[in-house]
């Protein structure tokens, strides 16, 4: 399939998946009170299992797998922590960091699917 199909369904994919992120995110900050780089991974467990699970069946017609699973939050968790991390740490506001991060997160996260952990 054309790298540009793929891309399509990725970003229909990311919509949802950044919905779920974003609500995670604002109601553990605001209302947990925790900080930014908490907030933005725990947002990140619960949507990277949506997409993980999206991606396989819609996107990339993929079977999924505990290594493959592993491979995807393992990358993305990182990214969403580092993120997090550097927004404490440079005082960014929490509706930048998360714009930040879904944007880098959809152009990184597709690389990384397309060619390593849902490679054909």
């Amino acid at each position: 399939m054309k790298t540009r199909v793929l891309f399509s369904r990725y970003v229909l994919t990311g919509i949802v998946n950044t919905l779920i992120h974003w609500s995670v995110f604002f109601l553990v900050y605001t209302a947990l009170g925790a900080s930014q780089a908490f907030s933005n991974l725990l947002a990140f467990l619960f949507a990277v299992t949506f997409s993980f699970f999206a991606n396989a069946r819609f996107t990339f017609k993929s079977p999924t797998s505990l290594k493959r699973y592993v491979l995807f939050v393992s990358f993305m968790g990182t990214l969403s922590l580092f993120t997090g991390w550097g927004a404490d740490r440079l005082g960014i506001p929490p509706l930048m960091t998360l714009v930040f991060f879904s944007g880098i997160s959809l152009i990184l996260g597709f690389i990384y699917s397309r060619y390593i952990v849902f490679r054909p």
